[in-house]
């Protein structure tokens, strides 16, 4: 009985799981609470509760806050480079016509579903102003658009879609009455016109 009791009374060690996919989780974290509570939101104690990981585990895989934000950036960056390769390929025998409805598509899914991932992309990207060495990943979404559209649209109109596409999402969730779809498309429509 006394054993028993003595037993019940010792603290419990937490078992350690097997977690390959731990470092993954802590940026996937990362970016969570950045769309969520912007750069200033993120510490390595928000994450270690929102990921369910000791405060060692977040620290572990990335020293400081600034590598935690590179994580970020780097994993939205090549998310985003993995999609517009997709997308290229989706619509390779696309009209000019078809692509602006696709490309407005994309904008309006900026505010739905693709809000977050959004978010997260623009917040990185302003910080990669402040820290050069953040702009290699940053650029990398721009620089695939425009080499995966440069074969649909010409060198000169694949440029242009990137920051257009940047601007139009931006305006889009920061107006007060976002554009109609019929606005969005009107503009890359016109921006497309020159293709082929």
């Amino acid at each position: 009985m006394h054993a028993e009791t003595h037993e019940e009374a010792a603290p419990r060690r937490r078992t350690r799981r097997h977690d390959p996919n731990r470092r993954e989780r802590i940026a996937q974290v990362a970016e969570e609470l950045i769309a969520e509570r912007g750069l200033e939101g993120l510490t390595h104690r928000a994450i270690a509760e929102r990921a369910d990981v000791s405060l060692s585990s977040t620290t572990y895989h990335f020293a400081d806050r600034e590598a935690l934000i590179r994580a970020a950036l780097e994993r939205a960056s090549e998310r985003f480079a993995a999609f517009v390769r997709q997308w290229a390929e989706d619509h390779a025998d696309a009209t000019p016509e078809r692509l602006a409805e696709a490309l407005t598509d994309s904008v309006m899914a900026c505010l739905g579903e693709g809000r977050t991932p959004a978010v997260v992309e623009y917040e990185l990207h302003v910080a990669a102003l402040r820290r050069p060495d953040l702009r290699e990943a940053a650029s990398l979404p721009a620089r695939t658009s425009t080499e995966v559209m440069t074969p649909l649209l010409g060198p000169v109109v694949a440029a242009t879609i990137p920051p257009l596409m940047t601007g139009l999402c931006l305006h889009a969730m920061t107006a007060p009455v976002p554009p109609t779809r019929a606005e969005i498309l009107a503009v890359l429509t016109h921006a497309l016109s020159p293709a082929r």
